[in-house]
C-alpha cells in the first residue's frame, strides 16, 4: 500500500458522514506506519466504541469504509475471521457492518461480514503457524494476497451502486 497522509486518509472514506469524519481519531502508531508492508490499513477507533476503519486501494485510489461492530459477545467456542481466514477465540472475532456508499447508503442498506475484533488481520496472517487444527492451511504469502484480495473485495461490496431496492 502507498503511504497516505492524514488529509488523504480522511479523503478516502467513501461512506463516512461529516460527523464521523470530524471525530475519526487516527490509529496511535500511523506516523510510524510501514507503509510498504501494509496490505490494507485497518484499525479500531479508540474514542469510539464498536467503529473501526478499513481502508484499501480500490482502481488505484485509496477507499476507505467506517465499519461498526456489533453489540455483545459470541457465545460461539470458535470463529473464522473471513478476511484472514485465521480461527480465532470466538470473543475475538466480531459481525462489523457497512454502511453502504452513496444511495444505498442513505437507504440503509449495509454490508457485513465476521473480522477479527481488533482488526488486526494483516498482521494475524504473518504468523507462520497456523493457529487451530482446522484452519486453512496456505503459504504466509497466499495468506496476505488472500486477505488483501478479501479486504479489496469488502470494500468494493460497500462501494457497489446496485439499485436500492424500495
Amino acid at each position: 500500500m502507498r503511504a497516505l497522509t492524514e488529509d488523504e486518509v480522511r479523503d478516502s472514506f467513501v461512506n463516512a458522514t461529516p460527523d464521523e469524519l470530524r471525530v475519526l481519531t487516527l490509529p496511535h502508531d500511523f506516523l510510524l506506519a510501514d507503509w510498504d508492508h501494509l496490505d490494507f490499513l485497518a484499525w479500531r477507533d479508540p474514542r469510539t466504541r464498536g467503529r473501526g476503519y478499513v481502508i484499501t486501494e480500490h482502481e488505484g485510489q485509496p477507499a476507505g469504509v467506517v465499519v461498526r461492530a456489533a453489540d455483545g459477545q459470541s457465545r460461539a467456542r470458535s470463529a473464522m475471521c473471513n478476511l484472514c481466514h485465521t480461527m480465532q477465540p470466538g470473543d475475538q472475532v466480531s459481525l462489523f457492518t457497512a454502511r453502504k456508499a452513496g444511495e444505498a447508503g442513505e437507504h440503509g442498506d449495509t454490508v457485513g461480514t465476521y473480522i477479527c475484533a481488533d482488526l488486526s488481520c494483516h498482521e494475524t496472517v504473518r504468523l507462520a503457524a497456523p493457529l487451530a487444527p482446522s484452519e486453512i492451511r496456505a503459504s504466509v504469502d497466499r495468506k496476505i494476497d488472500g486477505t488483501k484480495r478479501r479486504a479489496e473485495e469488502f470494500v468494493a461490496r460497500v462501494l457497489d451502486t446496485a439499485e436500492v431496492s424500495r
